[in-house]
């Protein structure tokens, strides 16, 4: 067990980091742009093969615990506390909903119009931006999660450890070195927590205020963008003070069906007959170019920027999400098989992804194949690119009106669920890994990544934001290494049920 000297002195340590981080943001924002896109562009041109090969080793690592002797080890021994599909839509929605509205539309067009390996615009192009993107959103994010949440259950509900990051050093591991590293990962993990979902609630406070003057057909200020903060601040604080069971889960399975009405609605109105085709082509591509795509880091291939741009700014993105989803998933997983588990973390949510893309991505290449200009307005302004999508299809005012408000909705909702899930963790890790947390803590942590989201819409720059949220991940990569360790150290020791 933590004491609670130290969880209040992380919690302080955290905290303090943060107000730091939003005060630069405030008051000097440029200082924070040169320090977060500086960090970050170091860190990828030195240590690129080291995060490509690590998340590389997780996707394996995912197939082979559910595929192997120790598949049908279960997390405990008590039944399962919510349904199958509560689990998925709760999952699902704390690890990447609202990043799959942000970029649904615009990574495919990128990828498109300005491909690493096929000639812009052309048929290849198109095939392969869709492969490109279930690249990013598919396997390898799902296997940095899968990894991250199974350790701590597997230790929580076989071991009665806490829900924090060092958890599973303090018990696999013994010398002098493994107090002081297990402190130091808890607050690696609340910063990395922090910093990656204030940069989520960032770029899709931004997206909604672009959404908003599009619907509305006038400009709008960051003056709106800080009253969509507010109002995000305000749902997912009443949320924070409700059970799990009521506040969350509702949440997220309001996300499934508006997310899945939303796929429903492009799919009919959209190029239906292109988007069949182009997901079954797409998703065996992505099978058979997985491994390929996985080496494209080769020194010779000259695609080192495009490389550190997209793959890796994604591989690293997902990692600085990794301890949040990762608590979040363990807490909710308690009954599963690690085949089960590794099914519903990895496999499930890598069909939805390709899902996705397929149904937004092909309707929007077919836009722009059309010359709407759309791949301009992704240079331009980012956060439009999906509204303008919207609005172009042909399906009348009233409809895209609608449509488009059900987009706004469901971001505003994704946003919800995620801090909400956000607030819950980080209150789960500062309270020494209680399941459930004072309400006091998830309403101090709410109040800091509100800040902390306020100083990143202030400086309107979707560079800063995702630089500042994959600052913390740069070290939990190795805190999630020595956890994979401990956990296979302590798997290989027990004896199979």
């Amino acid at each position: 067990m933590v004491s609670p000297f130290e969880q209040h002195r992380g919690f302080a340590i955290a905290v303090a980091a943060c107000a730091c981080v939003a005060v630069v943001g405030l008051v000097w924002p440029e200082a924070l742009e040169r320090i977060a896109i500086g960090t970050v562009a170091f860190v990828l041109r030195w240590l690129d093969w080291f995060y490509l090969g690590t998340v590389g080793v997780f996707v394996l690592l995912s197939i082979w615990l559910a595929l192997g002797r120790h598949g049908k080890r279960r997390l405990g021994d008590e039944p399962p506390e919510f349904s199958r599909f509560g689990w998925w839509a709760m999952l699902f929605a704390a690890g990447m909903g609202s990043g799959l509205m942000f970029w649904g539309v615009a990574e495919p067009i990128t990828h498109y119009t300005a491909p690493p390996v096929a000639a812009p615009r052309s048929l290849a192009a198109a095939r392969h931006a869709l492969v490109l993107s279930d690249f990013h959103w598919g396997l390898h994010a799902w296997a940095i999660y899968c990894i991250a949440a199974l350790v701590l259950a597997w230790f929580r509900f076989r071991h009665a450890a806490d829900y924090v990051p060092g958890a599973p050093l303090r018990i696999a591991f013994r010398g002098r070195w493994v107090e002081p590293v297990a402190r130091a990962s808890d607050v690696v993990g609340l910063l990395a927590i922090a910093f990656g979902v204030a940069g989520a609630m960032g770029m899709g406070i931004l997206q909604m205020t672009s959404g908003l003057a599009i619907v509305l057909e006038r400009p709008l200020g960051t003056g709106v963008a800080f009253a969509i903060l507010f109002a995000l601040t305000g749902a997912y604080m009443a949320s924070a003070a409700s059970p799990i069971e009521r506040g969350i889960q509702w949440l997220s399975t309001t996300n499934v069906v508006l997310a899945t009405a939303f796929v429903i609605v492009l799919f009919v109105m959209g190029p239906t007959e292109i988007i069949v085709r182009e997901l079954g082509a797409s998703s065996v591509d992505y099978v058979v170019e997985l491994f390929a795509l996985t080496l494209l880091l080769e020194p010779w291939n000259d695609l080192g920027a495009w490389v550190h741009e997209w793959t890796l700014g994604y591989m690293i993105w997902w990692i600085a999400w990794a301890p949040f989803v990762g608590v979040f998933v363990a807490r909710i997983s308690r009954g599963r098989s690690i085949r089960e588990f590794v099914a519903g973390v990895v496999f499930v949510p890598s069909i939805v992804s390709l899902v996705w893309f397929a149904v937004l991505g092909c309707t929007a290449i077919e836009l722009e194949r059309a010359g709407t200009g759309l791949a301009a307005l992704v240079g331009t302004d980012v956060t439009r690119v999906l509204f303008v999508v919207l609005d172009q299809l042909p399906w009348g005012s009233a409809w895209a009106q609608a449509t488009s408000w059900l987009a706004l909705v469901l971001v505003f909702v994704f946003l919800v669920t995620s801090v909400d899930s956000a607030t819950y963790v980080l209150g789960m890790i500062t309270s020494g890994g209680a399941s459930n947390p004072p309400l006091s803590h998830k309403l101090a942590w709410g109040i800091t990544m509100a800040v902390v989201a306020a100083a990143l819409v202030a400086s309107r720059h979707i560079g800063v934001i995702k630089a500042v949220a994959i600052l913390g991940a740069i070290p939990f990569t190795l805190v999630l290494l020595l956890q994979t360790a401990a956990f296979l150290r302590v798997l290989a020791r027990e004896p199979r049920q």
